[in-house]
C-alpha cells in the first residue's frame, strides 16, 4: 500500500544537526543581550534597561564580551553555511518572483536549495554587519585597546558601531518575523526537522537532493 498524502506531509526531514542548532541559539541569544545591553548605553530614555544586567557599571563591562561571544559563535555558522548560502541563477529567479512568494503561490517560482534568496541576503547582511560590529566595537573598547586608535577614529567608530547595530537588530526581526509567518519554520530551529511537505513547498531543490543521499530517518520520523 503507498503512503497517503497525509503521510508524506508530516514525514519529518531532518534539517538541521543538534551542533547547528545549539550554534544558532547562542548566536541568537547573545544578539539579544547585545541589542538589549547597546539600547541602554545607547541613550539615557533607554538606560533603565541597564537593571537587566545588574546596573550600568556592570552593563557597560559585560557589553563587550557578549560581542566577543557574538562573533565567534557567528563564524561557527559562518563556517558551517557559506557554501549554502553562495548566490546562483535559481536565487536571481526566486527575487523576480518575490510577489508570488509573498503571497505563498510558490508553485511557479524557482526551485531552491537548503536557502532561498532571501535567507541568504539575511545571511551576507548579518556577516557584513557583525564584522563591522566587531572591528568598530574593539575600536572603542578603552580598556583593552585604548592606545591603539585615536579619538578621531574611536568617533568614526562609535556612528559605524551604532549604525552597524541598527542594521543587525532590523534584519533580527525580519528574519524572526519571516520564520514565523512562514508555518513550519520554526520547527526546524527547536527540532532540528521539518515535514516533507514543508520541505517540498518550500525548498523542494533541497528536498530532492535530501531523498538522493543514502537513506537516514530523522528522529520523529
Amino acid at each position: 500500500m503507498s503512503p497517503s498524502n497525509d503521510t508524506i506531509e508530516r514525514h519529518a526531514v531532518s534539517r538541521y544537526t543538534t551542533g547547528a542548532r545549539l550554534n544558532h541559539w547562542v548566536t541568537a541569544i547573545s544578539l539579544i543581550l547585545l541589542a538589549l545591553s547597546g539600547m541602554a548605553l545607547f541613550t539615557p530614555s533607554l538606560f533603565f534597561l541597564t537593571g537587566l544586567f545588574g546596573g550600568g557599571t556592570l552593563t557597560r563591562e559585560i557589553h563587550p564580551w557578549i560581542g566577543v561571544v557574538l562573533f565567534f559563535s557567528f563564524a561557527g555558522l559562518f563556517v558551517r553555511f557559506v557554501r549554502l548560502n553562495l548566490w546562483n541563477a535559481d536565487d536571481t529567479r526566486w527575487m523576480r518572483n518575490l510577489g508570488a512568494v509573498m503571497r505563498a503561490d510558490e508553485e511557479n517560482v524557482a526551485e531552491v536549495g537548503k536557502y532561498n534568496a532571501g535567507q541568504k541576503l539575511v545571511f551576507w547582511g548579518m556577516s557584513l554587519l557583525i564584522l563591522v560590529l566587531i572591528t568598530s566595537g574593539l575600536a572603542i573598547w578603552d580598556e583593552y585597546f585604548f592606545a591603539y586608535t585615536t579619538i578621531d577614529q574611536k568617533r568614526f567608530a562609535v556612528l559605524a558601531h551604532a549604525l552597524a547595530a541598527v542594521g543587525a537588530i532590523t534584519i533580527w526581526i525580519v528574519h524572526v518575523y519571516a520564520a514565523i509567518w512562514v508555518r513550519g519554520t520554526v520547527r526546524a530551529m527547536t527540532r532540528g526537522t521539518v515535514t516533507a511537505g514543508w520541505a517540498y513547498r518550500h525548498h523542494r531543490k533541497w528536498l530532492r537532493q535530501k531523498a538522493a543521499e543514502p537513506a537516514q530517518r530523522a528522529p520523529g520520523a
